[in-house]
């Protein structure tokens, strides 16, 4: 199977509109009638997957896919503070398990292994969804929790068409998207660009300092947490995205999608530092491009599709400290520069109704320049340290899909992967699917898989600490579960599913402390991730002006460390693994009526422990949280325009809360967006 080189396929993207803000909130949420199940497509037997839908990302302009993530899915979402990296993690798994694209190219850092949600605008997706376990398969290698696809739709724009709004929030905040559109019956242009700034300096309460308080002979007679401002976080974004789509009307589609990011982020001091923040410079800077050219050839019972794509990424990380006299010396002087091409080929071929054979091969070539240039040589001088690496990563599958009857299928996927000169043994997935009961459709589905995770260039090559002689992590994968779907056209739709799922992964990779003073990575842990995922939704009409809707969803995720200990002292083995919460939970709530909307976001996260041993000191465990935010909007459409005005409250009861340790977060805050949509047509 090391030659998987097979003819392949796409999933061809439908066309469809992308609903302006405006528009639901005019005429309401759409409760459709309750899909027959013998409808569903055949190419997602068995999946277990989350959508999204245009309400929750084109919520406001404010939010990055992070926010999305937090609000409207039970993953866990690491955020290390506002505008500052934000990862998620399925299933217990840590982020480097789960694998990002946009459309269709992998966006993994292939130095960290992982992607930072946190720089991607949620205005600049119009499809999203995830791919719980074993789902991931049909799409990549190396999702060993799971993976988040990401992508863009031609805007379905008839003619000219201009959006702008307007955000200002707390701490001088500033956010602004501009968006126009043309197009006609061949032709899809779509010019976006987001704009956001902030000094970010909002208060906090620092539970990491006492502040004592003296009588007049010196003697403490009472203390507090002093309230502190976030120090050295401002930041300035700036992304703008590109989009020509070409529809021969004949079954081909051609387009280009091209995306720019540039930021220039503060990393803000820690709750534990005690210095002036005037006497260090902490920032990170990123100019990054990305660009997909797609071709998609469509008929009655094949698909061809074809991609090829190129992204750069610099980023430079400078931490200076004044010296004492004035001037600011370099610390830390990192610089990396990474190059990626990518090509893709898919293919799809049905039999009739009742088969599907899918085909896939992908290949992403990585060249990689680290370089630290502020490293101290035992002569005084300074010298340059880091590595240059070149690595392809190729993945190909086939797979057979079959429905026999419209309430059974089932589907097999072979998916093999090459990381540089390495291949993984074959990685099989089973799926299948049934109707239990017609009346509700009940549907039962479950999958198994195996999957591999390659180390990332860090990993093996960091310096000082990279260790080249660390093997790839393995697992295998089950998940099983029902879902329901009733309703009454015109009156309430309702749905929910339940799943269980099961990991087992190998030679876990972690960094630890040598004696040397640095860390470095091994292969030390089984670990055993399991539990429960819950989802539900609402929709009702309450009147012919009035609509309702609920989002929920828990998920109870012990992930348990099951390998040998290190030493006599390791007291992580059968401990949850650190920043991983046993328990989460979301509830989105909303509510319009005629030109107003009403939302309600509601999270929660169970404690996380900071170390492997579970310590319960001071500083072993962040403390359980939840957040809640509001919303008001209302529009209003005029011959020449529509307006709309919109209020945000965000952390409504001023939690205060730490998602990592000693990372200041914000209590309550406020937005106002202005926006308008001219009519041209």
């Amino acid at each position: 199977m090391k030659r998987l080189l097979a003819i392949l396929c796409i999933v061809f993207t439908p066309l469809l509109a992308i609903a302006q803000e405006s528009d639901w909130v005019r005429k309401g949420i759409n409760i459709p009638e309750v899909a027959v199940y013998g409808n569903r497509p055949i190419k997602e037997i068995g999946a277990q997957q989350t959508k999204f839908d245009t309400i929750a990302l084109k919520e406001n302009i404010a939010l990055s896919m992070a926010d999305v993530l937090t609000f409207n899915s039970a993953i866990f979402v690491k955020n290390y503070g506002r505008a500052t990296l934000s990862t998620v993690a399925f299933r217990g798994t840590s982020p480097s398990h789960t694998q990002v694209s946009w459309n269709g190219m992998k966006i993994n850092n292939p130095m960290l292994g992982m992607a930072d949600f946190s720089m991607i605008p949620s205005y600049f997706i119009d499809d999203a969804s995830l791919l719980h376990g074993t789902s991931s398969v049909n799409e990549t290698g190396g999702g060993l929790g799971g993976a988040v696809k990401l992508a863009t739709r031609p805007a379905n724009a008839n003619g000219f068409g201009v959006q702008y709004i307007q955000g200002i929030g707390s701490f001088k905040t500033f956010d602004e998207f501009l968006r126009l559109t043309y197009g006609d019956r061949h032709w899809q242009v779509s010019t976006r660009a987001v704009y956001s700034s902030s000094p970010n300096d909002y208060k906090y309460r620092n539970h990491d300092k006492k502040v004592n308080v003296y009588d007049e002979d010196m003697n403490i007679i009472d203390q507090y947490y002093p309230i502190e401002r976030n120090r050295s976080g401002a930041y300035r974004d700036f992304h703008l995205l590109q989009e020509v789509y070409y529809n021969t009307g004949a079954g081909d589609r051609i387009g280009l999608n091209a995306w720019y990011i540039d930021s220039n982020r503060e990393l803000a001091m820690l709750t534990v530092d005690h210095g002036d923040h005037t006497d260090f410079d902490n920032r990170q800077r990123e100019n990054t491009f990305r660009g997909v050219v797609s071709w998609d050839h469509l008929r009655d019972s094949w698909k061809l599709g074809t991609k090829a794509g190129y992204i750069y990424t610099w980023m430079a990380y400078d931490y200076k400290r004044d010296l004492g006299n004035g001037v600011m010396a370099h610390m830390t002087r990192s610089r990396s520069r990474i190059n990626t091409i990518y090509g893709q080929v898919d293919s799809e071929y049905y039999i009739g109704e009742k088969w599907l054979f899918t085909a896939n091969i992908a290949l992403h070539q990585h060249l990689v320049e680290s370089r630290d240039k502020s490293i101290v040589l035992q002569d005084g001088n300074k010298g340059i340290v880091g590595y240059i690496k070149g690595r392809p990563e190729l993945s190909g599958s086939v797979s057979a899909k079959w429905r026999p009857t419209d309430r059974f299928g089932t589907s097999i996927v072979l998916r093999e992967d090459m990381f540089g000169k390495e291949w993984t043994p074959l990685i099989p997935a089973l799926f299948v699917d049934g109707v239990l009961s017609e009346r509700g459709n009940i549907i039962a589905k479950a999958s198994l898989s195996r999957n591999y995770r390659f180390p990332t260039l860090n990993d093996l090559y960091f310096l000082p600490g990279g260790n080249p002689d660390l093997r790839s992590e393995s697992g295998w994968t089950y998940d099983g579960g029902v879902s329901f779907a009733v309703g009454k056209e015109g009156i309430y739709s309702l749905s929910g599913s339940a799943t269980w799922f099961e990991s087992f992964i190998k030679d876990w990779i972690i960094w630890l402390p040598t004696p040397k003073g640095f860390f470095s990575p091994e292969n030390i842990k089984d670990v055993h991730a399991y539990g429960v995922e819950l989802k539900g939704n609402l929709d009702i009409a309450l009147g012919q002006e009035w609509q309702m809707g609920a989002n929920a969803t828990f998920s109870w995720t012990p992930s348990i460390n099951c390998g040998e200990p290190r030493t006599p002292a390791d007291r992580s083995v059968g401990k949850q693994l650190p920043y991983v919460p046993e328990y989460s939970s979301t509830i989105t709530g909303r509510l319009s009526w005629r030109s107003w909307s009403f939302l309600y976001k509601w999270c929660y996260y169970s404690e996380r422990f900071t170390m492997s041993s579970n310590d319960l000191s001071l500083t072993g465990k962040l403390p359980p949280y939840f957040m809640s935010n509001i919303s008001l909007e209302r529009t209003v459409s005029l011959k020449w325009a529509d307006l709309s005005l919109k209020g945000a409250v965000n952390n409504l009861f001023n939690e205060e809360y730490l998602s990592v340790l000693s990372r200041p977060m914000p209590g309550i805050n406020f937005e106002i967006f202005i926006g308008i949509t001219p009519k041209f047509n």
